[in-house]
């Protein structure tokens, strides 16, 4: 398809700088084969019944964005601003880097500040490879956990570019970036479906008979790259890994056969649980989502609101109809519904 097909216009103060306080007080645009209705997310359970499964991602992400200057070659020492993306091993990540021009194979680059960082006071890494796109492989001096520590102390939370571009990051996005029962640490974006979730609302599902599953799928740096091809086919997604244990696919089955519906909180989950087919999974997925894909593991979707173009208004079309998701966004935009990371929220039902 053209990725044309998926552009509409959307005014850039529809973009959220912060989340709703509280996080359970946002919109809640509820998206059925027929009709559209504006709720409240703390209404959610209304929507559902018993035997129903939520399942989360409960991926917990880490304050991915370094800043630092290269070091060891004569010369100027430009600043490089890293994303990291994806975990290899115990010392080497993948990353984006800005402007990765500045950099070659083998050089040196410092993150922190002295006294900050473990005895070293100093976080440094070596270029261990370039790709395409300003993706590099970074190899650093710290391993294991001390890398983490070290990681947490000289990084920020990694907000996408579409509100850091308006804002700076602050001590409150550690803790409005992160969803409630984030446990695995690994992601550098948030699987921001979730961040509508409080206590209250976990605690009416149970007493509704609703219960909640939890995957781990640690999302990627790529979720923020825009398409820049003109056909979708000729689009590559970055790799993100995940895990679906054998016991919760166990119990996903027992609900299903039970009558109940699989509701993925987020497209993060979904990416995972299609990829899975619904069997235990360990590994790399980049799956990518679009109109005439059919969906086997699925039954509703609870997200956010996507950007024009993007790979997550691709899987929103292919699950609930793009002619129903452009009807849904032209309405949310009309009726001052919240965008992206920090906005609003839509539970989706899928197309006929």
């Amino acid at each position: 398809m053209r990725v044309s097909d998926f552009d509409f216009d959307l005014p850039p103060e529809r973009i959220a700088l912060r989340p709703a306080t509280p996080r359970d007080s946002s919109k809640l645009l509820v998206v059925r084969p027929v009709g559209l209705e504006d709720r409240i997310f703390r209404e959610l359970p209304q929507f559902l019944k018993k035997g129903d499964v939520l399942v989360f991602n409960n991926t917990r992400v880490i304050p991915a964005a370094l800043s630092g200057h290269r070091i060891g070659r004569l010369g100027t020492l430009p600043k490089i601003e890293i994303l990291l993306h994806m975990r290899l091993d115990g010392h080497r990540w993948k990353a984006f880097a800005k402007p990765a021009k500045k950099l070659q194979q083998g050089d040196r680059i410092r993150f922190g500040a002295e006294g900050k960082v473990c005895l070293l006071g100093t976080l440094d890494a070596t270029v261990e490879e370039k790709g395409e796109a300003g993706e590099i492989t970074l190899a650093f001096d710290f391993h294991g956990p001390i890398l983490d520590e070290a990681i947490a102390a000289v990084g920020e939370m990694p907000l996408p570019p579409y509100i850091a571009g308006k804002r700076g990051t602050d001590e409150q996005d550690r803790t409005d970036y992160q969803t409630i029962y984030a446990e695995k640490e690994g992601a550098v974006a948030a699987p921001t479906a979730g961040l509508h979730f409080t206590p209250e609302v976990m605690k009416s599902l149970q007493d509704a008979g609703i219960k909640t599953e939890f995957v781990t799928l640690h999302v990627g740096a790529g979720t923020f790259l825009p398409v820049k091809t003109e056909d979708t086919a000729e689009h590559k997604m970055h790799a993100e890994w995940g895990e679906v244990t054998a016991e919760t696919v166990k119990r996903l089955k027992a609900a299903r056969a039970a009558g109940g519906r699989i509701v993925a909180v987020g497209t993060t989950s979904l990416r995972l649980l299609e990829s899975s087919g619904l069997e235990p999974f360990s590994g790399t997925t980049d799956i990518f989502i679009t109109p005439g894909y059919r969906f086997r593991a699925v039954d509703l979707l609870i997200t956010n609101f996507h950007l024009p173009k993007s790979t997550l208004f691709m899987l929103v079309s292919a699950f609930a109809g793009l002619e129903r998701m452009r009807s849904a966004y032209a309405h949310a935009i009309a009726n001052d519904y919240r965008f992206y990371s920090y906005g609003d929220a839509s539970l989706l039902f899928p197309a006929p």
